[in-house]
């Protein structure tokens, strides 16, 4: 049984800062490229960051760019996601997502697991 697990968010004053983890279960993070994707009331979901199966390419949307950082340890099978420099505009609930490929997409409907996603919250 697959299993994608978020923790780390909460409420953060704008500027400050959070790392989300992503811990993976019943798969081999190594197959996988994994992704964060965010949601925020009345939005649709929103591609934040993949990082690559192996070569670890990593990719952002134009939003975090400079502000968020992706990286994974395949040794714990689990993802993270360093935000920095936070704003209100980040105020979502943030997923993690596995895709059975090497190639990484910003489309959600590309991915085949998620998790429960974890509630980041910047006041400003």
């Amino acid at each position: 049984q697959v299993q994608l697990t978020e923790s780390g968010g909460g409420l953060v004053q704008a500027g400050g800062s959070l790392r989300l983890s992503c811990a993976a279960s019943g798969i081999t993070l190594t197959m996988y490229t994994m992704a964060w994707f965010r949601q925020a009331p009345g939005k649709e979901r929103e591609f934040v960051a993949s990082i690559g199966r192996s070569v670890s390419l990593e990719a952002y949307g134009d939003s975090v760019k400079g502000r968020f950082a992706i990286s994974r340890d395949n040794a714990k099978n689990t993802v993270y996601l360093q935000m920095n420099v936070l704003n209100a505009g980040d105020t979502a609930v943030y997923y993690c997502a596995a895709r059975l490929s090497r190639l990484a997409s910003t489309s959600s409907g590309d991915y085949d697991y998620w998790g429960q996603g974890t509630q980041v919250s910047v006041s400003s």
